[in-house]
C-alpha cells in the first residue's frame, strides 16, 4: 500500500499543556497505545521515524522506519539519492502552556562534536540537517517552521540592534548585567555614522555571551529589581510592551536569566494559519500557543535558559550567527498551491520539507497531484474521508472521522479530501526535490 495509517507517540515535557487541555493528549487518542492521565504535560505529539519516538504502522505495529527500509521506492527516487532510505523530515504537534528553553540547534558538524565529545547529554549524532544523507561532507544548518494552529507567541531571533542599543540606554538591571563598559561599546558601535556590520555583530555576541554567563546571584538579585520596578507601576514606556510577559516568564522561572531576553530578542505573535520561518543559528523560544512544527529528523537542542535542564551557555553563544532584524522578517507567509482551491503551502527556501494546509468546509474536495516524495498527515480540526488510487489502479478510501488520525503518503500518489458535515482541515508535511 502507497498511503496507510501511523500509530503515533506523545512527549511529556513540563512546558505542555495539561491532559486533555493539550491538543497532543487529544490527537493521540487516536493511537491505541495511548491512555491519558489529566495530571501530566503533554507537550509534543511525533509523526516520523526519529528512534526516540518512532511512527508505526497501525495495522502491523511495525516501525515507519522499518516499513521504508522494506519498501524504499515509497521514498521516491530523487528524495532517496539526496536523503537517503529515510524520511528528510520530523512532524510536530507542540501544545505549549509554558515557555521553552531559550535555544538552538547545532549544524551537523557541530553535532557530531558534541554527541562524540559528550554523548550522555547530546545523545543524537545527528542534527536539523539532512539526517542520514548520502552527502556526509554537508554541513550547513537548516532551520525549522513551525506553523500556528491557534494563537501563539514565541521568542525568535535577535531584535533590531536600535532597538537593543536602546533598552541598554534606560533598563540598569540589564546594563549591570551585561556590564556597563560593554553596553556602552555596544550603543557607540551601533551608533556610528557608518557602523560596520562586523564591529556591530562582535557587540551583539559580547552583548548576549556577557548577559547568558552573568553570575546566578547577580542574575536573581537584578530580576528581582526589575520585576519589583514593574510592579510598582515604575516602567518606562518603551518597556510597557514587554512588561507583562517579564512578570510572566519570572512567575514560570522565577530568577531566570531569559528573562532578560525580552530586551534581545523578537516577541513573535502570530494568528492560526500564521507561519514563522526560524533562520538557522538563530536564538528562539517558543512561550505559548499549539502550533505544527516541522524539522529535519533530530532532537539536538543546544540550551540557556528559561529551563530547569541543563544549560550549555558556552556552546550556543558561540554557535549562534547574531543576525538581526524586525519581527515581522520572521513571518513566512503562506501562498497557494499549484492549482488547488482551498490548499496553501509554507514554504521555506529548504528541499528537506514544506508543510500544506487544506481547509474544506462541509461536503467540499480538494485534490493534491501526486508529488515524487514521501508525505505525512494529520487531520486537525472536523473529518472527512481520504481516496487514492494504487499504483496497480485500485481505488482505494478511508475515512478520516476524528481529529488526530494521522497518514503516511508514499511517492507519486494523488490524494483526494472530501470534507464531512463539519468541514475538515488537514496539515501535511511533504518532501519534494525539483
Amino acid at each position: 500500500m502507497s498511503v496507510f495509517q501511523l500509530s503515533v507517540g506523545a512527549q511529556c515535557y513540563d512546558w505542555g499543556k495539561l491532559g486533555l487541555d493539550s491538543k497532543v493528549a487529544q490527537f493521540a487518542q487516536c493511537s491505541p497505545e495511548f491512555t491519558v492521565n489529566e495530571a501530566k504535560p503533554y507537550a509534543e505529539l511525533w509523526m516520523g521515524t526519529h528512534p526516540s519516538l518512532a511512527s508505526k504502522v497501525f495495522k502491523t505495529g511495525e516501525t515507519l522506519k522499518a516499513h521504508l527500509t522494506l519498501h524504499p521506492e515509497l521514498l521516491g527516487v530523487k528524495v532517496r539519492a539526496k536523503f537517503g532510505d529515510d524520511l528528510p523530515f520530523l512532524f510536530k504537534v507542540l501544545a505549549i502552556r509554558k515557555a521553552l528553553s531559550i535555544q538552538a540547534h547545532p549544524d551537523k558538524a557541530l553535532a557530531q562534536k558534541l554527541h562524540r565529545e559528550r554523548p550522555d547529554i547530546y545523545k543524537d549524532g545527528n542534527h536539523k540537517v539532512r539526517a542520514n544523507s548520502p552527502q556526509p561532507g554537508f554541513t550547513h544548518p537548516i532551520p525549522e517552521m513551525a506553523v500556528a494552529i491557534t494563537d501563539f507567541c514565541g521568542f525568535c531571533g535577535f531584535l533590531p540592534v536600535e532597538k537593543i542599543a536602546e533598552y541598554l540606554s534606560f533598563v540598569p538591571e540589564l546594563t549591570e548585567l551585561v556590564n556597563k563598559p560593554i553596553a556602552e561599546a555596544f550603543r557607540m558601535a551601533v551608533t556610528e555614522p557608518q557602523p560596520t556590520y562586523e564591529t556591530v555583530e562582535a557587540c551583539l555576541r559580547d552583548v548576549f555571551t556577557r548577559l547568558m554567563s552573568a553570575e546566578d546571584a547577580d542574575v536573581q538579585r537584578q530580576v528581582q529589581n526589575l520585576i519589583a520596578r514593574y510592579e510598582d507601576g515604575q516602567a518606562k514606556p518603551a518597556e510597557e510592551g514587554v512588561k507583562d510577559l517579564a512578570i510572566e516568564l519570572n512567575k514560570q522561572y522565577p530568577g531566570d536569566v531569559g528573562i532578560f531576553c525580552v530586551f534581545l530578542l523578537n516577541v513573535v505573535k502570530l494568528h492560526a494559519g500564521q507561519a514563522v520561518f526560524l533562520k538557522a543559528n538563530e536564538p528562539h523560544a517558543y512561550i505559548y500557543g499549539d502550533i505544527m512544527e516541522c524539522m529535519a529528523t533530530s532532537d539536538n537542542v543546544v540550551r540557556a535558559g528559561l529551563t530547569p535542564k541543563l544549560r550549555d551557555v558556552p556552546t550556543l553563544t558561540s554557535m549562534l550567527t547574531y543576525k538581526w532584524g524586525p519581527a515581522d522578517s520572521q513571518i513566512m507567509p503562506p501562498v497557494k498551491y499549484r492549482t488547488t482551491k482551498a490548499t496553501t503551502i509554507y514554504d521555506p527556501p529548504i528541499e528537506e520539507f514544506s508543510v500544506l494546509m487544506t481547509c474544506l468546509k462541509a461536503g467540499e474536495n480538494e485534490t493534491h497531484e501526486p508529488i515524487d516524495g514521501p508525505s505525512i498527515l494529520i487531520i486537525t480540526e472536523g473529518g472527512g474521508r481520504l481516496v487514492w488510487t494504487e499504483k496497480d489502479g485500485s481505488q482505494q478510501e478511508e475515512a478520516l472521522d476524528k481529529p488526530g488520525i494521522v497518514y503516511f503518503a508514499g511517492a507519486g500518489v494523488a490524494l483526494e479530501f472530501a470534507a464531512g458535515e463539519n468541514g475538515i482541515t488537514v496539515y501535511r508535511a511533504i518532501t519534494e526535490v525539483p
